[in-house]
């Protein structure tokens, strides 16, 4: 029998150029036909499928674990980072709690000795308002009710719960300069006094600064002038009238300052 085979008889299977290419066919082909050819080889098939298959399934938790545990990672970065600020935090306070204990010590140290010195103030301001009376018994009487009121003021002031000590130590100095500013001003006010027959006259006053206290009626009639030496009222003589009406003009700012011939008592010289 001849052997070779007739050119018509053979026949070239052409594979196609695109899409599978032959390799891919036979791969695809051959387990088939392995398959077919022996059971056991498609058993083998099928676990590797389901090996390929679970293989996929545990990548796939894998990566699931592997992103929780990026995702626990910043986590646990930024917990540590808020545990350093935390930190951070009470290390600031207890510095801060350290300094309020110093200051709180430091003011109850201030407190008792605030204690000793209002126990020394105390009395010295009470002496004050004291001396402060008689200085005004002593003083040219003028506005008497109210200068007297002002210190009856502060006597009550001093009994009273509600001020604190300094405020009525303030309230002190400020009688004391009100009294230094009498000396340095003009003023003219109205009131009442006994001219001498024992009847009350109203009349016209005329202060200038504690050197000079004078008085005038209305009609201009009746003078007289406060004798510090004597400590009573004299008449004044007719002579003054004129200076006295001017310097109440000037004090009611009706006349331009000028200057006025007033009785005014020497100073005493102190004995040896």
């Amino acid at each position: 029998m001849d052997a070779r085979i007739p050119r018509a008889l053979v026949r070239r299977r052409r594979f196609p150029r695109s899409g599978m290419g032959a390799l891919g066919w036979l791969l695809c082909v051959l387990p088939a036909m392995a398959a077919q050819a022996n059971p056991q080889v498609g058993e083998m098939l099928d676990l590797q499928s389901q090996t390929t298959e679970q293989g996929q399934i545990t990548q796939d938790r894998v990566d699931q674990l592997a992103d929780e545990a990026r995702q626990l990672l910043s986590d646990y970065r930024l917990r540590l980072q808020e545990l350093d600020r935390v930190r951070r935090y009470n290390a600031n306070l207890e510095r801060t709690i350290s300094d309020q204990e110093r200051e709180k010590s430091s003011l109850n140290s201030q407190i008792e000795d605030f204690g000793d010195l209002e126990r020394g103030i105390v009395p010295l301001m009470m002496d004050m308002i004291d001396d402060l009376a008689e200085f005004v018994d002593l003083d040219v009487p003028f506005l008497l009710p109210e200068r007297r009121a002002r210190i009856g003021r502060l006597r009550e002031v001093m009994d009273r719960s509600d001020v604190s000590v300094s405020e009525k130590y303030r309230q002190i100095m400020n009688a004391y300069m009100v009294e230094t500013a009498f000396g340095r001003t003009i003023e003219a006010y109205s009131g009442q006094i006994d001219t001498g027959d024992g009847v009350l006259r109203k009349v016209e006053f005329f202060r200038l600064g504690r050197a000079a206290l004078v008085y005038q009626t209305p009609d201009r009639e009746i003078a007289g002038y406060w004798d510090a030496g004597a400590a009573e009222w004299r008449p004044l003589p007719a002579a003054f009238g004129p200076s006295v009406n001017l310097g109440l003009r000037i004090a009611k700012k009706q006349a331009a300052p000028e200057i006025l011939t007033l009785p005014v008592a020497a100073p005493s010289r102190a004995e040896p």
